[in-house]
């Protein structure tokens, strides 16, 4: 994963286009949610809640590499999503190469 897609992710972090935590499932039931981004890092239990939720609600998904998402934020997580329709967008074509 470059370090392009790393940035995008943190601006919209910082752009409090982000769902994580509790807010994660919640964003995701809502339709808030655009994108979820996990860690391979993530538990087994976590990782099929969220790919059931993110199938269920039409929401795209993507796992990411445990060291490259330890880049993201310096809080301890292990998945997040993405609110925002543009930073979505960006972020799934840099996924897709």
């Amino acid at each position: 994963m470059p370090s392009q897609l790393i940035s995008k992710i943190q601006m919209a972090m910082r752009a409090r286009q982000c769902a994580i935590g509790d807010q994660l499932l919640r964003a995701i039931q809502s339709r808030q949610a655009k994108l979820v981004l996990f860690s391979s890092a993530c538990g087994g239990n976590r990782q099929k809640k969220l790919k059931d939720k993110c199938a269920y609600y039409q929401v795209p998904i993507f796992e990411i590499d445990a060291e490259q998402f330890e880049q993201i934020s310096q809080k301890p997580m292990m998945s997040l999503a993405i609110l925002d329709d543009n930073f979505a967008k960006g972020i799934v074509k840099d996924m897709k190469g």
